[in-house]
């Protein structure tokens, strides 16, 4: 359990825990947005929220027309680092975010009209001041729900995410030139098409009176089996039909299976079954295992059951849940083994915290034609106690 799948690196010679991150991955992903890119004419925005890793924004930024924020900070770090157009959406801003914002964005988009009325005066003001151009959006909420796990879907009952038809004004701002909506998690095309028939249904007095839209993101274009001719017709006829330029703000699909974290074997204690103790801690490294939740797969296991030996895997925190699940090995793991879970480029190196101080995994970049990472970032003590008072 030492070699990483689709690299032949050894994983040995990586600190422990670390995430690794695939360029050869990455630039098979970025072949496939670039195609979409040319076939339906639309731009695509990468999601920071998902993937941040600005070390490989040079690779990306040479596919992708620039990235999506949802605050201040990730706007900034797209202005410096990525260098291309910035895109923010947030539930609700300050007063000081849009006076940050003002300097780094080129596209704001609100959640509300009562955000629009009172942060306009502002936004005007403040991009004479800076010479910057900024465009307004506003998100909408079709009310229509694609997704099956609560918590990501943002049209669920209640949702506090986009304006629902309803809740627009008999006048809509002139100030307003983009419209947004976001419903897709990991979803296929047949998911958008459906939602972008509700958004036809619901705001084709809005569409007229915008001059771009924006789709959102939960695309899984890169994923095999997607369906990219079908997306790519969806585009082109959204296009032709309203006459309005078409944005993808995708995360996942920019990082889909292009990562790795490492992690290694500290102890094995016994109860209904072996449990394998690991340095790497679920809701520390790698928290969608738990809130999304899903079972992530570790190269070399099966399914519980499917090999000689089945044990369970947890991490080394105070959390009971600190658990990625159960696996099947064709021999007992033993202290020190290297444990290598995949797809953790995704939602993981972005969501990371410092719960019980346990130690942040390093940062690795493996280049396209090497097998020897790059160790990019290692973090201890001062990055836990940066945090705290």
């Amino acid at each position: 359990m030492t070699e990483c799948l689709h690299t032949g690196m050894d994983a040995t010679a990586l600190p422990s825990p670390c995430f690794v991150v695939d360029e050869s991955a990455l630039k098979h992903n970025l072949e496939i947005l670039a195609s979409v890119r040319e076939q339906s004419g639309c731009r695509i925005l990468l999601a920071l929220k998902c993937f941040a890793m600005f070390r490989v924004f040079p690779l990306l930024s040479k596919t992708l027309d620039g990235i999506c924020a949802s605050s201040p900070h990730e706007a900034r770090l797209g202005r410096e680092e990525f260098g291309k157009e910035v895109h923010t959406f947030a539930a609700a801003y300050s007063h000081n975010d849009i006076q940050e914002l003002c300097t780094t964005t080129d596209h704001l988009v609100f959640n509300s009209f009562a955000q629009v009325n009172r942060f306009t005066p502002l936004v005007a003001d403040l991009t004479r001041k800076n010479g910057r151009c900024i465009k307004l959006g506003i998100r909408i909420n079709p009310e229509h729900s694609e997704g099956a796990v609560p918590i990501y879907d943002p049209c669920a009952p209640g949702s506090r995410l986009g304006i629902r038809k309803k809740g627009f004004p008999p006048h809509f701002p002139g100030e307003i030139t983009g419209l947004h909506w976001h419903n897709l998690c990991e979803q296929d095309a047949d998911c958008l098409e459906r939602t972008i028939k509700a958004v036809e249904e619901g705001f084709s007095d809005i569409i007229p009176r915008v001059n771009y839209v924006n789709f959102g993101g939960g695309h899984h274009i890169t994923r095999p089996g997607y369906d990219i001719d079908l997306l790519v017709k969806l585009i082109q006829e959204f296009k032709k039909k309203w006459g309005k330029e078409v944005l993808l703000e995708p995360g996942e699909a920019v990082a889909l299976n292009a990562g790795f974290l490492v992690a290694t074997v500290l102890d094995i204690v016994s109860a209904d079954m072996d449990i394998a103790i690991m340095d790497a801690s679920v809701p520390a490294h790698m928290p969608d295992v738990l809130e999304m939740p899903y079972r992530p797969h570790i190269v070399g296991s099966a399914p519980p059951g499917k090999k000689p030996y089945t044990c369970r895997i947890g991490g080394p925190s105070c959390l009971a849940g600190d658990v990625a699940g159960e696996y099947a090995f064709d021999e007992p793991l033993k202290v020190g083994d290297k444990l290598i879970f995949t797809d953790m480029a995704i939602y993981t190196m972005v969501k990371t915290n410092t719960f019980n101080g346990v130690q942040l995994p390093a940062i690795a970049l493996l280049s396209e034609h090497g097998t020897c990472p790059e160790i990019i970032k290692q973090f201890g003590y001062e990055d836990f106690k940066s945090r705290l008072s």
